[in-house]
């Protein structure tokens, strides 16, 4: 990892080496740039689907959740602090896969002969303290006082029938600050070890990601979506923690937050799929992360094999667990109720394939951070049912917001 962050443009996707069905390496790490694409909302998945078809080689990046404005006459007006741009991707010129005790390496040819000299310079890095920086001073978008109104405000919504559903999130944040991205990036994933961590830095834009939640994954014309609705806390003691595990599988609430979701991923993805291909593989079941239980459903697709990637994403995006249901009609609420652009947070992060394959996660439990105006940012949120309760709701977030605060502070 050192090695990788001297360049412009690096990328770390670590699996942590979670046990799921799903996984196709445990590590992935790809760096320096040869071609890439930078874009804002505007047409930007006509753009990424030129981009990719043209290049049909490896190619690394993200979609921000704004991306949804290329999708839907929707906006998105709230202050953004971060100011990435909406999409980008580029196509690497070293790329290392690695999967048990194997490691495939990919360089582009024009640098083939670099390989035995990278090496080299990787195994001379030695690992040093990094100087200490003077301390954050992370703040809350929205007050406790505000967020609680806020949420009443949504269940109105609910109980007057314009949603079913809606993710509703706030933003922590740090003006002037200072951090050693890679450094983050270290502790935070020591203390989750999820299974889709990723460092992303696009020259002085760092993501810090400790996601469990896959968005979208494409295994030759098999579609995997595995949404993330319910979470509970870990507890240190073991009976306490399997009845936490126990509380949150019988849950009603957390269980119609999922099936909920579930629906909506089942009909995004039928608008790509062959003919009754989608299916539920599990249904709500959970999984055991460093600190929380998460309820997990899985929804598979098949897909004509002349279907285009783009397409595949363009249909189901933004991800149904981010949104709500109406999808359209939560999105609209969530802007007009949150203050924080969402930007990266709650969009995706991944990769395509040479063949079109691809696989994305879901950018949550993650830490942005632009190194030019020195601006911190992280955001939680919570599904918001008809059985939700605001001060709830709210534990809940500050629950997911943990890791991040401990690393910061």
């Amino acid at each position: 990892m050192l090695w990788s962050n001297q360049f412009r443009e690096a990328i770390v996707l670590d699996s942590n080496e979670y046990d799921q069905q799903y996984s196709n390496y445990d590590c992935i790490v790809a760096v320096d740039a040869f071609t890439s694409i930078t874009t804002d909302f505007i047409n930007a998945f006509d753009d990424l689907h030129q981009y990719q078809s043209q290049t049909k080689d490896w190619l690394f990046g993200y979609l921000s959740y704004d991306l949804k404005n290329d999708i839907e006459v929707l906006k998105s007006k709230n202050f953004d602090g971060l100011q990435f741009p909406d999409l980008f991707f580029f196509q690497p010129k070293k790329l290392f896969l690695l999967k048990d005790n194997q490691v495939e390496i990919l360089y582009l040819n024009f640098c083939a002969d670099e390989i035995e000299s990278d090496f080299e310079e990787i195994l001379k890095i030695e690992i040093s303290a990094f100087a200490s920086l003077r301390e954050i001073n992370i703040q809350q978008r929205i007050s406790k006082k505000n967020y609680l109104s806020k949420v009443t405000k949504m269940l109105n919504h609910i109980h007057l029938g314009d949603i079913y559903e809606a993710n509703f999130c706030m933003e922590f944040y740090a003006e002037n600050a200072l951090i050693h991205p890679l450094e983050t990036y270290q502790k935070l994933n020591a203390i989750s070890e999820p299974p889709f961590a990723t460092y992303f830095k696009n020259n002085k834009q760092f993501l810090i990601c400790a996601s469990p939640e896959r968005y979208l994954k494409k295994e030759s014309n098999k579609v995997i979506s595995q949404p993330i609705k319910g979470t509970a806390k870990r507890v240190f003691d073991i009976e306490m923690d399997n009845w936490s595990k126990s509380e949150l599988e019988s849950n009603p609430k957390e269980r119609s937050e999922n099936i909920m979701i579930v629906d909506l991923v089942r009909n995004d993805l039928s608008k790509t799929a062959t003919k009754g291909s989608v299916e539920v593989e599990e249904l709500c079941g959970i999984y055991t992360f460093k600190q929380v239980h998460q309820m997990i459903s899985t929804v598979v697709s098949k897909v004509e094999h002349t279907t285009s990637p783009t397409e595949i994403i363009k249909t189901t995006f933004p991800m149904g667990s981010m949104t709500g249901a109406p999808k359209i009609s939560a999105m609209n609420i969530i802007e007009n109720l949150e203050e924080t652009k969402r930007g990266l947070y709650s969009g995706a992060v991944g990769y395509f394939t040479p063949n079109g394959d691809f696989d994305f996660n879901v950018v949550i439990r993650s830490i942005l951070y632009n190194a030019q105006n020195n601006y911190l940012s992280f955001s939680v949120g919570s599904a918001i049912t008809s059985l939700s309760i605001p001060e709830n709701e709210y534990e809940e977030c500050l629950l997911k917001a943990k890791a991040m605060f401990e690393v910061l502070t």
